[in-house]
């Protein structure tokens, strides 16, 4: 088989790196927010995943490294023909299920297949849309057969939630967390304390923990107060505010980590009067991004989105930029049939501690162009499954992402997390134009031009994408083996 120029195959990741690690010792502690509530599961594919959960019990065929390139996980290699249709994928030999039972490419296919089953109705089903066929030629090969060329399928796998889970689980999966990952389920309780065991035949190492207890608080302060109490060693997605708190300690230590999460606002474009392109338009070109960046996060504390939910670091991300305009808000709606302005109600939450922020800045700031907001707080539990799309304007998040999964998967008509229901063909074509390139620069320009055109017909406001405060007590080490929104759990340890 030859392989497509440019592409190589893979080294596994050596076991003489961790080898060397101290003794498995001591409990470490996070937590969650119980977005889902009694949705909440261990089913890496289900809207309601505990993710701070499935991180550590499950494994890619793929991650991307520290340098932004896919790395094996699972897959020891990979090689794809000239043409990028089909990829064949060496496994990894001698890996084990929680369970004990050997993983093998049968494990792969049937994980594969199972994100594609339409009956499954999982927001990563359009991720990994391009995927044709999936067939194991030995234990220890899987082939993919893609529906048209793409040559960069190793990143789609990248994805946290294509994970390889035993062939068959599907229907005990959410309960039972069965993984390769470096930890095994000892207790699932979302609305409680969750807790996770070493798995000490770990393939890349004995992990430096013996115990993760994973901890359901809703409320972003009342995480804040957890970490400051000691009750958790670890938490992400500090506000400007909170790292001045927790600073005045020295019992706390601190990283900044580059990311593609992003926070943002939600405009259904199937309600009036998001349904007009240029009221969407308005809505947003009547922010002044820069400084709402700077009041909510500083000016370190990320980068300004320009609704382009691609990540800064991205090879395919636009260089668009987007000043405020209060003038051409204001001529937008007139056109559009609203002269004196319009009423938008937002819903936010205190899930995140900066989407409350995040609203009453676009309140100020908006109003100059007509547009009056009226902030709306919600309850935190049942955020996802009661307000957010169901709502005609919420506060929204989403993690990091290659380009085109999160093009697909968010904007592509009728997948299930479109959740500013945007329907447009001529967008959906765009995306199937890059992925079928296999010419890079060609490529490159159309995501871009992919992103240019949901920027300014979409309907979601991406404020900024987040340069992620992450605070942990000082018995926390090597937090640090940070990759793109992945931390090798394996490799922490505490004193």
């Amino acid at each position: 088989m030859n392989k497509l120029i440019g592409a190589i195959a893979i080294a596994a990741v050596s076991m003489t790196a961790t080898a060397s690690l101290a003794q498995t010792k001591g409990t470490f502690r996070q937590a969650h927010d119980i977005g889902f509530g009694d949705a909440s599961s261990l089913d890496p594919i289900s809207r309601g995943r505990v993710f701070q959960l499935t991180e550590k019990l499950m494994s890619r065929l793929v991650r991307i490294g520290l340098d932004g390139k896919p790395v094996g996980e699972l897959a020891e290699s990979w090689s794809t023909t000239s043409d990028a249709q089909t990829w064949t994928f060496k496994l990894r030999p001698n890996v084990k299920f929680h369970d004990g039972k050997a993983m093998t490419a049968s494990d792969v296919v049937y994980s594969i297949r199972r994100i594609q089953d339409p009956k499954e109705n999982s927001p990563v089903r359009s991720t990994i849309a391009v995927i044709d066929t999936v067939d194991a030629a030995d234990p220890l090969t899987v082939v993919m057969k893609l529906k048209s060329p793409y040559a960069e399928l190793p990143l789609v796998l990248t994805d946290y939630r294509v994970v390889v889970i035993p062939d068959g689980s599907g229907d005990t999966i959410k309960t039972t967390g069965i993984g390769t990952g470096p930890f095994k389920l000892e207790k699932f309780e979302p609305r409680g304390t969750s807790v996770l065991v070493a798995n000490k035949d770990y393939f890349e190492g004995a992990p430096g923990v013996e115990r993760i207890e994973v901890i359901g608080i809703a409320d972003a302060n009342a995480r804040v107060q957890a970490l400051l109490g000691g009750q958790i060693d670890f938490l992400p997605g500090l506000t400007r505010q909170q790292r001045t708190l927790l600073e005045r300690s020295d019992r706390h230590r601190f990283w900044q980590v580059k990311t593609g999460n992003w926070r943002g606002m939600v405009f259904r474009t199937d309600v009036k009067p998001f349904d007009d392109v240029r009221v969407r338009r308005a809505v947003r070109m009547a922010v002044d991004r820069q400084a709402l960046l700077n009041l909510v996060a500083g000016a370190d504390g990320g980068v300004v989105g320009c609704d382009t939910p691609v990540s800064p670091v991205d090879q395919y991300r636009s260089p668009k930029t987007c000043a405020q305009d209060i003038a051409g808000a204001k001529k937008l709606l007139a056109d559009a049939g609203y002269p004196n302005g319009i009423d938008v109600e937002v819903h936010t939450s205190t899930i995140e501690s900066v989407w409350p922020t995040i609203a009453e800045a676009y309140q100020q700031q908006v109003a100059p162009a007509g547009i009056r907001v009226k902030v709306t707080p919600v309850p935190t539990d049942g955020y996802w499954t009661q307000i957010w799309m169901k709502k005609d304007v919420v506060m929204t998040r989403f993690n990091d992402r290659p380009a085109d999964a999160i093009l697909n998967e968010v904007y592509r008509s009728g997948t299930p997390w479109n959740e500013s229901f945007f329907k447009d063909e001529k967008f959906d074509a765009m995306l199937d134009a890059a992925r079928r390139e296999l010419d890079a620069d060609k490529r490159k320009a159309l995501y871009i031009a992919a992103q240019d055109y949901l920027s300014d017909n979409g309907g979601t406001f991406v404020t900024y994408h987040v340069v992620d405060n992450v605070a942990t007590t000082a018995r926390v080490k090597d937090l640090d083996k940070l990759e793109n929104f992945s931390i090798r759990w394996h490799l922490v340890k505490v004193d």
